[in-house]
């Protein structure tokens, strides 16, 4: 056997990692202490302690740490990237008015391309080894082709789901167009880039939503879409998806707040999953974060960061908010009724499992990954940092993934079997690519704006006139005020 130090040294061999607190996220396996994880092309081949390896394997280290399943992201706009961290003090209405409205359509496919890099590289740096790309900001399929270029130049894997903000949906999702597009990439890299449509309902009555499920089904795909958003996508948009047929297990609601308990009743019937972004439900205003509502109707859940332009990216943050919120809301409503609680309902350990196999089962990939089941795909992290002092001692290893753990203690991280990150270094030269590539976006964006409205951005105003009942400028449709009424151009 032999000793690793550097990332070169596992290339096609076996790997295994030694004596590490394993969490399969498998019932029927549990938690190993002192355990192995041993990975022989490309798949999980077996879990245990003191594990025989053939000759030639290398070894990994992983006394005092973790290893886990590869955490999966179900919903962020990867391309918004290049402007991490811009709208910090954004309203859910700002980011409309920059993004919907305004600016977003400034973006060129070179300007996806670099956001879409800078993000995927980010995903395997902190442990995220599965992430949705819920991608509205393609306005052509040149900005759509730039997309999957960047999502398949990264070792990570990823699911492109195919959007267009300045565009009905109606009008983009059954176009020959996408249609060729998808047949381009549909398996161009096996199951490590995968597709969907995205897409939202807005609640117009005449239901023009429905051209778009029926290009998903017969394109074979998967559609996520913002539901339950304050002032956006309400009860009106779930119940013409069930009117019409369209609520089905192929369909993840993103945040999925603000609802009714029919809603709710008609999304758990259809056996579909909820992908819950707690951090931006709980900044932006789509509403209170939904997950006690979602765990009381029994609506799988997984998680998701929604995006960098606001939030961090890494899925030890949306633990740490998804359970805190839950527990947050458990005691306010006990209180306002005079109680205490006792016992929390929602534990550490159900939310881990949100972040890794909720979020394959959210994507119909339950089967290939998610848990480190002998026989998956080999999607694996190892959680250690012996510099970090918050990393010792672990004896609740679910609660010190939640609420001790961060970016920075991923040390080592594997995807589809091959070493992407190792000893908290990721391999390869894509994080240099991608912040040139993010540089020069950031340049073109802040010459679009000026300087005076590149920093104006930042600390925004809210216009005097009114137009943000509807920020979907694609339809006349205004489900604020539940009519309709023509915009002015």
């Amino acid at each position: 056997m032999a000793d690793a130090t550097t990332a070169t040294d596992f290339d096609d061999r076996p790997l295994v990692f030694r004596n590490g607190l394993v969490l399969t996220m498998d019932p029927s396996l549990g938690d190993v202490t002192d355990g192995d994880v041993l990975v022989v092309d490309g798949r999980i081949e077996a879990v245990g302690t003191d594990l025989d390896v053939p000759e030639g394997t290398v070894e990994v280290d992983a006394a005092g740490g973790i290893v886990m399943p590869g955490m999966i992201d179900t919903h962020r706009h990867m391309w918004q990237t290049a402007m991490r961290g811009y709208g910090a003090d954004w309203t859910l209405t700002q980011y409309f008015v920059f993004y919907y409205l305004n600016h977003g359509k400034t973006f060129r496919p070179e300007d996806i391309h670099a956001g879409n890099l800078l993000a995927g590289v980010e995903s395997l740096d902190s442990g995220v080894t599965t992430t949705v790309d819920w991608s509205h900001g393609l306005q052509t399929v040149d900005h759509a082709e730039a997309a999957a270029d960047a999502l398949e130049s990264v070792p990570g894997r990823f699911v492109l789901a195919y959007g267009n903000i300045q565009q009905g949906p109606w009008e983009w999702a059954p176009s020959p167009d996408v249609a060729s597009f998808v047949e381009r990439r549909r398996g161009s890299r096996d199951d490590l880039l995968t597709l969907q449509l995205a897409f939202d309902v807005t609640g117009d009555p005449e239901f023009p939503e429905k051209a778009a499920f029926e290009a998903a089904r017969e394109l074979g795909l998967r559609v996520t879409t913002h539901a339950g958003v304050w002032g956006a996508t309400d009860d009106n948009s779930i119940r013409l998806m069930s009117e019409h047929g369209c609520m089905d297990d192929q369909v993840t609601y993103v945040h999925a707040s603000t609802l009714s308990q029919d809603s709710y009743h008609r999304i758990a019937a259809s056996g579909a999953h909820a992908s819950v972004s707690t951090e931006s439900e709980q900044n932006a205003g789509q509403g209170y974060p939904p997950t006690f509502m979602l765990r009381r109707h029994q609506i799988p859940i997984s998680l998701s960061m929604d995006t960098s332009v606001w939030w961090s990216g890494d899925v030890f943050s949306a633990m740490r908010a998804t359970l805190s919120a839950d527990r947050a809301r458990e005691h306010f409503d006990a209180q306002s009724e005079g109680e205490t609680v006792v016992h929390h309902a929602l534990r550490a350990e159900e939310v881990v499992r949100w972040a890794t196999m909720g979020g394959a089962e959210a994507l119909g990939i339950d089967d290939l990954v998610g848990s480190l089941t002998p026989g998956k795909r080999a999607d694996v992290v190892l959680v250690k940092n012996d510099r970090n002092p918050a990393m010792f001692p672990i004896l609740h290893p679910y609660g010190h993934l939640v609420f001790q753990a961060g970016r920075g203690d991923v040390h080592t991280v594997v995807v589809d079997g091959r070493v992407v990150k190792h000893d908290g270094e990721l391999v390869g030269d894509d994080l240099q690519r991608a912040k040139d590539e993010v540089s020069a976006t950031v340049d073109f964006l802040a010459g679009e704006l000026g300087p005076e409205d590149w920093a104006g951005g930042m600390s925004p105003e809210l216009p005097e006139q009114e137009l943000f009942d509807n920020p979907y400028q694609y339809t006349d449709w205004d489900a604020g005020r539940g009519a309709r009424e023509v915009h002015d151009d």
